[in-house]
């Protein structure tokens, strides 16, 4: 039998080039002048790929006509600008897409698409694999933390949903990809420096121009960190509260523990530039028998006194083995109107993506991945 060898597993064999897709500026000014570009001219080269790869879109160095031709040359053999692997692609039927994504061997984490009815859209991109809060309704919270994602890592995330949905380069007209969320897998403030980094890049208006008014950065309540984001990135910022008291909240969001009610609305209120134009986004999941009485929706507007702000409400989205049931329709929508008669705007948040485990609360990458039908099966046994 022939057996074939791995010879990029050898101890000799070369490293694997490294892409330059995602970088910040000043890593790309880094890598210039690793390459040997002299320091007074590797700022502007790296604003050139910068340009060519985060707002043309590009994948090839040898596309870049305003770089000289033999430093595309050096660019080519010593890198490239590869996305990390995409090892699924999901696409459910109301259009929300999917990807699994690979960012080293045993390293995955999930992105969702969320197209809207206006022809606007939000990526939910992971800044961790894995998360350490545990959630109870929450099935990351499952998924015992591998690493934090690098800057890098998260900006690609963003690169692999543009090359699908064919938006480059950035400035084409009528984009569908209009909003970032840091919704997705991990704690986004237990990884602030990437996430402020992945945030200059993601806003930079000669790149991939998202502006911080259209990123939103969610946090369980890592309450010390909450006013660092604001100064650091100047981002729209979503706690995800599920609960008006602390005794349940300690149960459902163990994160509380550490950091109570008040303390988290203490920070809250010293997020920087808080006003009627940059509210706070308070994501409250409907969990049958639970949380969803007329009484906590009174508290909910007592807590919220103050404080410039939106609560959506998501239906809890099931996956195997939650604890958990959706509330009735009809109690989502008159623990709205008690938030709404209060003046603040209180959105039922559609399911989307539930069929392919998409949906807010679903997100869990594995190294095996169970085919989307056998999942199915699981949810409804």
């Amino acid at each position: 039998m022939k057996v074939e060898l791995d010879l990029s597993k050898r101890p000799d064999a070369a490293p694997a080039p490294k892409s330059l897709a995602g970088m910040s500026l000043p890593a790309l000014k880094a890598e210039m002048e690793t390459l040997g570009v002299p320091t007074k001219q590797a700022g502007m080269r790296a604003k050139q790929i910068r340009r060519w790869a985060h707002h043309m879109g590009c994948r090839d160095f040898m596309e870049m006509t305003d770089v000289a031709k033999d430093l595309r040359v050096q660019l080519s053999d010593a890198y490239n600008l590869d996305r990390p692997a995409v090892t699924d692609h999901q696409v459910s039927v109301d259009g929300t897409q999917k990807w699994l994504v690979q960012f080293q061997p045993g390293v995955e984490g999930e992105s969702v698409f969320i197209p809207d009815v206006s022809k606007s859209g939000a990526l939910c991109v992971s800044s961790q694999v894995g998360c350490t809060l545990n959630c109870t309704f929450c099935h990351t919270g499952t998924q015992k933390l591998v690493r934090n994602l690098t800057a890098q890592e998260i900006v690609s995330q963003i690169m692999i949903a543009r090359d699908q949905i064919e938006e480059w380069p950035s400035s084409m007209e009528n984009r569908r990809l209009t909003n970032i969320v840091f919704m997705g897998m991990g704690e986004p403030l237990y990884n602030l420096d990437n996430v402020a980094e992945a945030i200059d890049t993601i806003s930079d208006g000669h790149g991939i121009a998202i502006g911080r008014r259209r990123i939103t950065v969610s946090t369980a309540g890592v309450a010390p960190k909450i006013p660092e984001l604001g100064a650091r990135t100047g981002a729209m910022l979503a706690i995800s509260l599920h609960a008006v008291r602390d005794d349940l909240r300690d149960e459902i969001v163990p994160i509380n523990r550490k950091y109570d009610l008040q303390t988290l609305f203490e920070a809250i209120r010293a997020y920087p530039e808080l006003n009627n134009s940059k509210r706070v986004t308070f994501e409250y999941v409907m969990l049958k028998g639970v949380n969803d009485s007329l009484a906590e929706a009174r508290d909910l507007v007592k807590l919220l006194s103050g404080v410039p702000a939106k609560i959506n409400l998501i239906p809890f989205n099931p996956w195997p083995g939650s604890p958990y049931e959706c509330s009735d329709w009809e109690t989502i929508e008159a623990f709205a109107e008690v938030v709404n008669r209060a003046g603040y705007a209180s959105p039922i948040r559609t399911p989307r993506g539930r069929d392919i485990f998409a949906a807010c609360g679903q997100l869990r990458s594995e190294s095996v991945k169970k085919s989307a039908a056998e999942k199915r099966r699981e949810a409804l046994a």
